[in-house]
């Protein structure tokens, strides 16, 4: 039974392209499936998470992490009694408009779009991919995905302004999400904080007594640890200690959230839509536990020196073949130079690079801006 705050599948206001009912799959249960066969999905195996292979073949990639989201989501939209079918698509589809090379990436893109007066948004990007890029059906372009999957696309991790952002009318940018999208920025959030703490300490890019002194979290739940496996090598330690912080986050955005939802006496959807703010949120002990998490891993991991050369090497690359094919149009594949002839020139130019995988992109650098520098 869903809760009355639950997003109905049956009241889903639809489709863009009108579609008869499946026989035995209802409409976010067909959304998250036709997410999962997405091209768009497929290529998230090849992009960067924090680490490249150059690490390990262990490591996150995008496609993984995007799993580990669904998984965390799907837990905690049962537990608040929250469509977890369409929670589970929200999470599926999150990541899909990030570009190649994580986060330097989507900064090199960003930067490139801001000399032309544009910007980058992963957020729109991804339903720009599922409205448009993906061509699977002879009847529509696009995923044709229910009104609720695409808000949730844009929704799900920031609001935005109606005033400077008329093309997104339609999705009602003066209400609040429904909980199923409130909770992937959440999800997203608990899943790469622990995964990069994981990654980071199996890198020996941290080392546990500097993880140990700096989360006071990791540390409490360490020392119960030790007093229950004594003899237990150290990386067994490690995992039995993140998955207590993991179990920490989690749990308590299913209570804290139940809770506010009880106190701000939420009863429907619409309650939800018209709250002054989002329901689902961390509690104030656990939301500075989180922080302290994110602000360890940006001093210690994301902005460490290791990684330092990888992400100039992905901003260059990201920059340089933008500026490649800005002056160079003719070298873009037909699709992209008939688009640029009907569009935004350095839009398309985005959405190419955009969709990219790491190995193909710098098979694209190779090709067209390597041989012009500098030897030696």
């Amino acid at each position: 039974m869903l809760a009355g705050y639950a997003v109905q599948v049956e009241h889903s206001r639809g489709r863009r392209f009108p579609e008869a009912p499946h026989p035995y799959r209802n409409d976010f249960q067909r959304d998250r499936d036709r997410v999962i066969h997405a091209r768009a999905f497929r290529r998230l195996e090849d992009k960067t998470q924090v680490f490249t292979r150059r690490y390990s073949d262990h490591f996150r990639n995008r496609l993984t992490h995007t799993i580990e989201v669904a998984q965390i989501t799907r837990t905690v939209a049962g537990a608040l009694s929250l469509n977890v079918d369409l929670a589970e698509a929200l999470a599926l589809v999150h990541d899909l408009g990030h570009p190649p090379f994580g986060h330097a990436g989507e900064k090199a893109l960003n930067a490139a779009m801001f000399e032309h007066g544009l910007s980058f948004d992963h957020n729109l990007h991804a339903l720009r991919i599922v409205e448009d890029f993906e061509q699977r059906y002879a009847a529509f372009r696009g995923l044709n995905l229910t009104f609720e999957v695409r808000e949730g696309i844009i929704k799900h991790s920031r609001d935005y302004e109606a005033a400077k952002h008329p093309e997104l009318a339609e999705y009602l940018l003066d209400q609040k999400p429904p909980l199923e999208a409130q909770l992937i920025d959440l999800t997203d959030e608990i899943g790469y904080d622990t995964a990069d703490l994981d990654d980071g300490y199996e890198a020996h890019l941290l080392t546990l007594e500097q993880i140990r002194t700096g989360l006071p979290v990791f540390e409490r739940f360490f020392r119960e640890v030790e007093a229950a496996y004594p003899q237990a090598p150290e990386k067994l330690k490690f995992n039995e200690t993140l998955k207590r912080v993991f179990n920490r986050l989690a749990g308590d955005l299913i209570t804290n959230t139940q809770a506010r939802i009880e106190q701000a006496g939420i009863e429907n959807l619409s309650d939800i839509r018209l709250h002054r703010e989002r329901i689902a949120a961390l509690s104030p002990a656990v939301e500075t536990e989180r922080k302290q998490i994110k602000n360890f891993l940006y001093e210690n991991l994301y902005y460490s020196a290791s990684l330092a050369s990888e992400k100039e090497d992905a901003e260059r690359i990201v920059s340089e073949l933008f500026c490649f094919w800005m002056q160079n149009p003719t070298e873009l594949p037909s699709y992209y130079r008939d688009k640029a002839q009907a569009e935004s020139p350095p839009r398309v130019v985005c959405d190419y690079i955009a969709g990219m995988t790491d190995h193909f992109i710098i098979k694209q650098y190779e090709k067209h801006c390597a041989a012009t520098l500098p030897k030696g």
